[in-house]
């Protein structure tokens, strides 16, 4: 059995303790949402109208350095490494099919890595570089902002624990 051949089953367990494990009424209400763009939007406006307002015209360097930031880790992530890649997503998993619990619409596309990780990590850790020093509580909000997104990933069913790994470092790479 080859190293990639046992890494590939710890994944498979480790994703069925988080989707199917860990499964309770709580995780099932919030973590769907988690994932959702929309529902963050107040944040990124928030986010966005106090960096303007506070730095002016260098408040729009920044938010344009962000989305930026964002961009790159989206395009690397999704076109180019899924699609060389090419990983089946875990409710797409033939060997997977009776235990995945799909919380979501599972979609197609290919799952590593990553792309919801690897933005939300970029982001956070462009936040970071930008805003560290100024308020040292930004660094374990915005951590732990993307770390719920990328394991919100895994719960409902859509990736595999290393594809948000994975993910999560190609965007703090990207984002610092």
């Amino acid at each position: 059995m080859s190293w990639l051949s046992v890494l590939n089953s710890w994944d498979a367990a480790l994703f069925q303790v988080v989707n199917a494990g860990m499964s309770n009424a709580f995780f099932d209400t919030i973590l769907p949402w988690c994932r959702e763009r929309w529902f963050w939007t107040p944040a990124y406006v928030f986010l966005t109208a106090f960096t303007v307002l506070n730095f002016g015209k260098r408040g729009w360097l920044v938010v344009v350095g962000l989305i930026i930031a964002v961009g790159v880790a989206d395009f690397t992530s999704s076109s180019i490494i899924k699609k060389n890649v090419q990983r089946l997503r875990p409710c797409n998993e033939p060997a997977l099919e009776a235990v995945v619990v799909e919380r979501v619409p599972c979609g197609g596309g290919y799952s590593f890595t990553s792309s919801h990780a690897a933005n939300h990590f970029a982001a956070a850790f462009y936040v970071i570089g930008m805003f560290g020093a100024l308020a040292r509580w930004i660094r374990p909000v915005v951590i732990v902002w993307a770390a719920l997104i990328a394991f919100s990933q895994v719960y409902v069913g859509v990736h595999y624990p290393l594809d948000v790994t994975a993910g999560a470092v190609l965007g703090i790479a990207i984002g610092s």
